[in-house]
């Protein structure tokens, strides 16, 4: 049996878990792409292409890690979304230091409750 079929117990993954891979992509993802802006922006040849293949690497991952486990994405899609948001936020912060603004946090928390209408609303 796989990994990810061991995380699957009578056809239904544990809800920490799904949280924690989750939380992993969005921080891959989120992480990659910053990767991908200071390899943009940055001085020197080789910091460039050293930002941009980790850019590569980090968001390969990010693919991978988001597609292994056997989940309807879709039904996951709404708090994927809102924690992406979040940890998009928390590396804008303290990578780049911008603090967000009245909008993004309006814009955040409508994103977030979103994410909990499509997560918890039982049709």
């Amino acid at each position: 049996m796989t990994w990810v079929g061991r995380m699957v117990v009578g056809g239904v993954m544990n809800s920490f878990l799904i949280l924690a891979l989750l939380t992993l992509a969005a921080a891959m993802e989120s992480g990659g792409d910053a990767l991908a802006r200071a390899g943009l922006h940055a001085g020197t040849g080789a910091g460039r292409v050293g930002f941009l293949v980790a850019a590569a690497v980090v968001l390969f991952a990010y693919g991978v890690t988001v597609n292994l486990p056997p989940w309807d994405f879709g039904k996951l899609l709404g708090v994927y979304v809102a924690m992406f948001f979040v940890v998009a936020q928390v590396i804008n912060f303290f990578g780049f230091g911008m603090r967000p603004t009245m909008p993004i946090f309006l814009g955040g928390a409508l994103i977030v409750a979103g994410g909990m209408v499509i997560t918890f609303w039982k049709a």
